[in-house]
């Protein structure tokens, strides 16, 4: 592995060398005398004002047209969406391979890296080092000939009207840059909450941008919140804890090298999260765990490729967070030119074992279980009093006096939430076709339209037993949680249902969106909300008249009503429940009433 090198703009800025003076990069030969390349020039505003700016959008967009200027034939400036407010999504598509489009890339059997930056737009750190980062790259003064053996595809800013809704304090527990963008677009969507059911125009952009080219890595680059600590930078990769078996070894030699790689140049890297398991509350120590696909690392790893989360540290200066994202990028880079071609030969197998998952149990969510191991945390002196402002217990840090921290980690992450894949795929009816095809054209999911009726079949069904909507609205959906369970029936299908089908590389993402009980199914973010609404119903005096009724003509019914109110107070007490009990036997019921509108198959679908 090559040593990361020191950027050449390190000995013009002052502030930084104040930074790092004593360490072991400013031990390296300064470039101060070397020949200044003509690519220089491509510095950004951020580096002109010593790291106290982030430049506007406006710079990005005529760096990425720069770029391709002083590089002709090997940075190319793509635009691949347009935001709800006009402006254009560039991406800057390097490399030294004679690449230039995603079938040569195929082709040639080229690994494609995708590094995004300012998804949340206040969290600006990879623009900036992103630029400066390719720049030396492209310079070959850093990783050498990597570029000759990869595909870099580099977005500078993915929300884009976010970061244009520019101020001063938009991160008010961020130091540095002096102003940056706000956290969610102009739509007020998270896209870091968008992977899965892709709503905003900006995911359904980037997700073509990834469907067209197929990267085998995907970087998010991010600057977390919190408590203060002395560790500068975490670095989360998946598959590690889920996904493919095969791909999580590589899944976590790829962390290890690049955690490597960061101590090599001066930081203090974390796996994991630095988010406390009792907020506030340094003792009661973390929990690593498996990000929902809604997310940027829980997504990639359903369509069984690699994502890594880099979240440099919020009370780090902008400075240090510019360099530590900086070589992280350098170090990703690196590792995709060194083993790019082995990740893509992984990727396939583990693609034709998803398309083999049919009717074996898949991990749906994941989450830490109880077993920890006592971990040293470099941390500060703290004290925990009762505010006086809040009235609550607050932690207070002392920055002056560093402390280790000998607080629980745990790291064993097990599934939480299982299902058997479908030994054929999901049925979608018709009169729900619409929604759920637009959304597999999204993804990039296989799926096939029948023209014909299908005749009755036997299927698997999800009847909900209940149905509880969450008290607000999410990303502004209503998020229905469903309990209930799959059970066989016959149904028919009418002309112009969807038939998707398990055995497809994608597997695990068909049933991240269409298993009811997956985290971000498409019925836990509300698409099908009408479902589970009962429209038809009978007055409480004609029930009562239905209910003497059928206890006249059912003696097993009355004492099942009997045996039922002595079991269940709470159905003993509620009129309405045992009116209820009654009418789901007469025939007036409606049967589709909680019947969650996608089924399952296990025989082969009639063509």
């Amino acid at each position: 592995m090559q040593k990361l090198r020191p950027p050449t703009w390190l000995p013009s800025v002052l502030a930084w060398g104040l930074l790092w003076l004593g360490s072991s990069v400013l031990a390296a030969p300064a470039a101060a005398t070397a020949p200044v390349p003509a690519s220089q020039k491509l510095s950004t505003a951020s580096e002109r004002s010593g790291f106290t700016v982030t430049g506007r959008y406006t710079e990005a967009v005529a760096l990425c047209q720069s770029f391709q200027k002083a590089y002709p034939g090997v940075v190319r400036c793509h635009r691949f969406g347009t935001t709800p407010e006009g402006r254009p999504m560039v991406a800057l598509i390097a490399s030294r391979s004679g690449v230039h489009s995603p079938a040569q890339a195929r082709q040639k059997g080229l690994p494609v890296l995708l590094v995004q930056g300012g998804i949340h737009a206040g969290e600006i750190d990879g623009k900036d080092a992103g630029f400066m980062a390719l720049r030396e790259l492209l310079d070959q003064r850093q990783a050498p000939g990597a570029l000759k053996r990869q595909v870099l595809i580099f977005v500078p800013v993915f929300n884009v009207d976010g970061h244009e809704r520019f101020g001063a304090w938009n991160r008010p527990n961020q130091r540095g840059p002096e102003a940056m963008g706000w956290r969610t677009t102009a739509q007020n969507y998270n896209l870091n909450r968008d992977y899965a059911k892709a709503d905003s125009p900006e995911m359904q952009a980037m997700l073509g941008l990834v469907n067209a080219w197929d990267p085998i890595l995907t970087v998010d680059l991010h600057v977390t919140d919190g408590a203060k600590f002395e560790h500068d930078i975490a670095i989360m990769v998946e598959p590690v804890h889920a996904g493919d078996a095969a791909l999580r070894p590589i899944g976590l030699a790829l962390r290890t090298a690049v955690l490597s790689d960061l101590t090599a140049a001066g930081s203090s890297p974390l796996p994991f999260y630095p988010s406390f398991v009792v907020e506030d509350d340094p003792s009661s120590g973390f929990a690593d765990g498996v990000s929902a696909p809604r997310f940027s690392t829980g997504y990639f790893l359903t369509r069984n490729r690699f994502g890594m989360l880099v979240e440099t540290h919020s009370w780090k200066t902008y400075p240090e967070r510019v360099r530590s994202t900086f070589h992280t990028v350098v170090s990703v880079v690196q590792q995709t030119a060194q083993h790019g071609t082995a990740w893509l030969a992984a990727a396939r197998l583990a693609d034709a074992h998803a398309a083999q998952l049919g009717g074996h149990s898949v991990a749906l969510s994941y989450e830490a279980s109880p077993q920890s191991r006592s971990i040293a945390f470099k941390g500060y002196a703290y004290t925990r009093t009762l505010s006086e402002v809040s009235g609550a217990l607050m932690t207070r840090y002392d920055e002056s006096t560093p402390q280790v921290w000998n607080i629980p980690l745990r790291d064993d992450v097990q599934p939480s939430i299982s299902a058997a894949a479908p030994h054929q795929g999901y049925w979608v009816p018709a009169a729900f076709a619409p929604l759920v095809r637009a959304k597999l054209q999204q993804h990039g999911i296989t799926y096939r339209t029948h023209a014909a009726a299908q005749p009755p079949v036997s299927l698997e069904v999800f009847r909900a037993t209940q149905a509880q909507w969450d008290a607000k609205s999410t990303e502004g959906h209503q998020r229905l949680n469903l309990q209930g369970s799959w059970a066989p029936e016959q149904r028919s299908l009418p002309a112009g249902s969807l038939f998707v089908p398990i055995a497809q590389p994608k597997a695990r993402l068909v049933m991240a969106l269409l298993e009811p009980l997956a985290p971000d199914a498409l019925v836990a973010w509300g698409a099908f909300n009408n479902a589970f609404e009962a429209k038809e119903y009978m007055e409480a005096y004609v029930a009562e008249d239905v209910a003497r009724a059928q206890l006249a003509a059912d003696p097993a019914l009355a004492r099942a009503f009997a045996d039922r109110l002595a079991a269940d107070p709470a159905f003993a007490k509620s009129p309405q429940a045992r009116l209820e009990f009654f009418a789901r036997r007469h025939t007036s019921w409606d049967e589709r009433y909680q019947l969650y509108p996608v089924m399952r198959l296990n025989t082969p679908p009639t063509p």
